[in-house]
């Protein structure tokens, strides 16, 4: 600043020279008044006087220009002082400012916010408390919008091939499809929801928000559980622009066999405990305790005589064991001692095993 003095327009009282911006800079209007003059028109912060926050009334989302935002509060204190602080301004001439808010929670849709402002503008210190008062308005947002209309673009079918859904693929699936959209959603995706399982009598129907989210669930649950899906579009609608709108159905197909099961691949090396169908059939022989595992050709489904399932197994007395190759069991139907081989997963020391009977055949089944 200059040594030398001029008058203030406004009052007259004399006020040094300020200094004269730099080629490009902006000129202040009121730079020429004197500080009294200055602070008499000066506000450190504007202010709006009143906020409304738009909330839906369903998922808590909050309504921020033209979209919504998932925001996670059990409350919307925290959304208050952010639309507040958004919508404050502080004036440009104010450095080494610093500020506080108070809520003050009048009722469920009224809060008070009370905020104090200090900055340094021309040299002086300058305080300034302001009180905004926010309204939380409640609302639909879209997609609950959709949900609760029971929008849906795609259908994920769940099935197995000539056979019905066990228990645990059936679960397993829906979860599945349930982690995959609910990942979706986390990663801030509002578009991504299930609207509807229906549980049919031959397996459920998972109804979803998109196409391209179908498909992906579609994929996840055959790279999990193995099998293969196709889709089937069908014309729904027009869009505004006259544009065809298709809603596909994702068709599962997991495999003809599932774990659990026990078949018999008629190859001369007897029973086998199926544990997993992805690509190829793979298991346990029964006999001896050994790997099975189909053909490349005949993958998922190669052509072998189902005997029953785990569950058909049961627990049954361990006689004696008389060799390495042989032990001997009660028959779990007619609870006579009969010889059988020993297989690898047999634990020696057991009192018990579990036994699977096949007509005239009892088999040791491994423990899960």
């Amino acid at each position: 600043m200059s040594e030398s003095r001029g008058f203030c327009p406004r009052c007259g009282d004399a006020v040094p020279e300020r200094e004269e911006p730099l080629p490009g800079e902006p000129r202040e209007r009121d730079a020429k008044l004197c500080d009294d003059c200055y602070f008499e028109d000066f506000d450190l912060v504007d202010a709006p006087e009143r906020i409304e926050v738009l909330v839906c009334s369903r998922c808590g989302a909050v309504h921020r220009g033209s979209s919504w935002q998932d925001v996670g509060a059990r409350d919307y204190t925290d959304v208050a002082v952010e639309e507040v602080a958004e919508a404050l301004g502080v004036h440009v001439k104010a450095t080494e400012v610093d500020w506080g808010v108070e809520p003050e929670q009048v009722d469920e849709n009224n809060i008070r916010m009370h905020c104090d402002f200090s900055g340094i503008v021309r040299g002086q210190l300058r305080e300034e408390e302001v009180t905004v008062p926010v309204k939380v308005s409640r609302g639909t947002c879209d997609r609950c919008g959709r949900i609760a209309g029971g929008y849906y673009a795609s259908i994920v079918q769940i099935r197995a091939e000539d056979r019905e859904l066990t228990p645990a693929e059936w679960s397993e699936a829906v979860e599945i499809a349930e982690a995959h959209v609910a990942a979706q959603e986390g990663k801030g995706d509002r578009e991504a929801f299930i609207t509807e399982i229906d549980e049919t009598d031959e397996g459920p129907n998972v109804k979803i928000s998109t196409n391209q989210l179908g498909q992906n669930v579609a994929g996840r649950i055959t790279d999990e559980l193995g099998g293969s899906f196709e889709s089937y579009p069908t014309l729904a609608t027009e869009d505004e622009d006259g544009n065809e709108v298709y809603r596909v159905t994702f068709a599962v197909h997991l495999p003809r066999y599932a774990p659990g099961e026990i078949v018999d691949p008629e190859d001369g090396d007897g029973p086998v405990l199926v544990e997993g169908v992805s690509g190829r059939v793979r298991g346990t022989r029964l006999a001896t305790g050994g790997e099975y595992e189909s053909s490349y050709d005949a993958g998922e489904s190669p052509d072998v005589k189902r005997l029953g399932r785990r569950e058909d197994a049961q627990e049954t007395t361990v006689v004696t064991v008389e060799d390495e190759n042989a032990v001997q069991v009660l028959d779990p139907e007619t609870y006579e001692a009969v010889t059988v081989p020993n297989p690898d997963f047999f634990d020696g020391d057991a009192d018990t095993v579990l036994a699977f009977k096949n007509g005239g055949d009892v088999h040791l089944v491994p423990e899960e």
